[in-house]
């Protein structure tokens, strides 16, 4: 059974997946009740919500029904009525305005933000991610038939004036833009969760390579600053890199005690614990998100989140000494961002080299394939060329016949002949030179 394009069409559009998280735990439903309501897994769901795969046909449906926002109530008002005068030559008075609660406009949609070095969530500012944000088309309050508009009078003021259009960016200066803004704070991020110079400056690098690869799709995206840190996380937390000599070991850490006790207690935890902590204390996430961008639970992401603060209690005695989660998150925000600007970290190269790497890797990429692509076309034109075009039976392999005369003829000599022949054929005859036959 095939589907058409109609139906593809007339699907209900899916938020990203972070807001479809976001919502569903907005209206306090668990996994479970969103798979039981829809009919699936609650893997399925948990892969919806991940951006793995999305549901489709019926499904995607009843999925967007069920996150669906609730529309805010809109407070209307009784239009008042105007009574018919009984005197109809009698001037009639000038018609009282109408009051209608405006209908509220739709809150434009949150802009992209970069976290900074690990700074806290009210220090961000908006990133251009390319394309201006629409703004709202404003809503006209309906009006009763029977209510006549009131009239302008003479002395009003003009009508504002209309805000300047934002110019739009090319592909090029948006992601020169975004990778300007946020390279810099996410190479730090990344050696705070490596440890390693290097290896952060590789990884952040090679994130941005894969979103000017997937730009189209990052442009569009929420937040795609945070589409680029999971990337980069991600290619950073790889257990490969144990297997390269560069990056097997750890930098030496810092030299003041604070932050060595600090910088060896991050290292010490568990690569998800000490994502899930660096990304709830040091950039600033709340616990949906942070649980979102390490695919587990919130319950998952908050217990790693007090184990990780409990082990980098031990270490930091003022850190224990701290009397409530807030202060405790506050403390270590600020401990974990003087750490990641004290060390020195390498620049991120040019946005231009790297929009450049991506595309020549790409390329590089295209032109081995088909390079690979020709070759399989030629070896199966050469076999096509030699093979033979008839069917040639093979040779039988030879048998012993028996019942076949022995060899005739002279046979072999043996040694005692052979011995003898060589004596006759040295020594000389003394008999008569000629034989005279006897004749009787």
């Amino acid at each position: 059974m095939t589907r058409s394009t109609t139906d593809e069409a007339a699907a209900p559009p899916l938020p990203s997946p972070k807001e479809r998280r976001r919502l569903r735990e907005a209206k306090s439903l668990s996994e479970e009740q969103v798979a039981e309501a829809v009919g699936v897994t609650r893997a399925t769901v948990r892969s919806w919500e991940t951006g793995r795969t999305s549901p489709r046909g019926r499904k995607r449906a009843l999925y967007a029904k069920l996150i669906a926002p609730d529309p805010e109530p809109v407070p209307a008002t009784r239009p008042k009525t105007v009574r018919r005068k009984e005197r109809p030559e009698r001037p009639a008075p000038a018609a009282e305005p109408v009051s209608v609660a405006p209908t509220p406009a739709p809150a434009p949609a949150p802009t992209a933000v970069a976290p900074a070095a690990v700074a806290p969530t009210s220090a961000r500012e908006p990133v251009p991610t390319g394309s201006p944000t629409p703004e709202p088309a404003p809503t006209r309050s309906p009006v009763p038939a029977s209510a006549s508009a009131p009239p302008v009078p003479a002395s009003a003021p003009p009508p504002p004036e209309a805000e300047p259009a934002v110019p739009r960016l090319s592909p090029d200066e948006a992601f020169d833009a975004l990778y300007a803004h946020s390279a810099p704070g996410l190479v730090r991020q990344t050696y705070l969760l490596t440890g390693r110079r290097s290896l952060a400056r590789e990884s952040v690098e090679r994130a941005f390579q894969l979103a000017w690869h997937r730009w189209p799709e990052v442009a569009v995206d929420r937040d795609p600053v945070g589409w680029v840190r999971a990337a980069a996380y991600e290619y950073a937390m790889s257990p490969w890199h144990r297997l390269r000599r560069v990056h097997r070991h750890p930098d030496a850490p810092p030299s003041e005690p604070a932050r060595r006790a600090l910088f060896e207690a991050l290292l010490d935890l568990p690569p998800a614990y000490r994502r899930t902590l660096l990304l709830y204390d040091g950039v600033g996430l709340d616990l949906p998100e942070t649980a979102a961008e390490t695919e587990a639970s919130t319950p998952a992401a908050a217990g790693r989140l007090e184990v990780a603060r409990a082990a980098v209690a031990e270490r930091l005695p003022e850190l224990a000494a701290a009397a409530s989660p807030a202060e405790q998150s506050e403390l270590l925000q600020d401990r974990l961002g003087g750490l990641a600007r004290a060390e020195h970290v390498p620049a991120p190269s040019p946005a231009r080299t790297v929009r450049t790497g991506s595309e020549d890797k790409a390329r590089l990429w295209t032109r081995a394939a088909i390079a690979f692509v020709a070759l399989l076309i030629g070896a199966t034109a050469l076999t096509l060329h030699t093979a033979p075009t008839h069917y040639e039976q093979p040779v039988s392999p030879p048998e012993r016949v028996g019942g076949v005369p022995p060899r005739g003829g002279p046979q072999k000599l043996t040694p005692q002949d052979v011995k003898l022949q060589k004596v006759l054929k040295e020594q000389l005859a003394h008999g008569p030179e000629r034989l005279v036959p006897r004749i009787p």
